[in-house]
Formats: C-alpha cells, sequence, structure tokens
C-alpha cells in the first residue's frame, strides 16, 4: 500500500508564494518520476511541473520562472515552491509519483488527494 499525502495549500494573495509538500510512504521499492498537477473545476487535470531521481526537471509554460520544484530522494518527498502566485493559479493541486513495489513489477501512477491553492482577483 502507497500513501501520497500532500501539504502546504491555502490562500493567498496576489504576488505572494506558497510551498506544498508531498510525502510518498509504504511498500515503496523505488520511485522514478516525481511531480504535480493541478485542475480546475470542469476543467483536465494539467501539469505543473515533474523531476526525475536525478533531478531533471520539467515545466509548464505557465509556471516556468515563477514556480520551482524539487525533492529529496532519501526522505521520498517533493516540494513545489511557488512564487509571484496569481488568479489563474488558484486549482487543487495533485502530488504524483511513479512508483514501483519490487524488483521487476514496473512502475505505477499514484496520486495524492489533493490540496487547494486559492489566489483571489
Amino acid at each position: 500500500q502507497v500513501q501520497l499525502v500532500e501539504s502546504g495549500g491555502g490562500l493567498v494573495q496576489a504576488g505572494e508564494s506558497l510551498r506544498l509538500s508531498c510525502v510518498a510512504s509504504g511498500s515503496i521499492f523505488a520511485i522514478n518520476l516525481m511531480g504535480w498537477y493541478r485542475q480546475a473545476p470542469g476543467k483536465q487535470r494539467e501539469l505543473v511541473a515533474t523531476i526525475t531521481s536525478d533531478g531533471s526537471t520539467n515545466y509548464a509554460d505557465a509556471v516556468k520562472g515563477r514556480f520551482t520544484i524539487s525533492r529529496d530522494n532519501a526522505k521520498n518527498t517533493v516540494s513545489l515552491q511557488m512564487n509571484s502566485l496569481k488568479p489563474e493559479d488558484t486549482m487543487v493541486y495533485f502530488c504524483m509519483s511513479l512508483i514501483s513495489l519490487g524488483w521487476g513489477l514496473g512502475y505505477h501512477h499514484y496520486w495524492g488527494q489533493g490540496t487547494q491553492v486559492t489566489v483571489p482577483s
């Protein structure tokens, strides 16, 4: 059993910062990709940022230069530092990890429960 638990969401004013964190726990053999996605009501979930186990990052154009993703492989955590927040960043943010439960078992996507980020206009 694997659990991803997010923390750090909330309400901030435009231009302010928030830091999201996510910890993966359970019967984890290995973690490949970790990342953050977000979703607005009635819309599809969209990529925010991902980071590989060796630290390579990828960002959505909408957040480049404002958000920074990082991870701690020893602690199975991934974080998202969000600066210069805008009203259009208001969404539910989901942590994602690509996890293997054992040698030869392959990797599968696991998701957190989501955390709300609200930036009033």
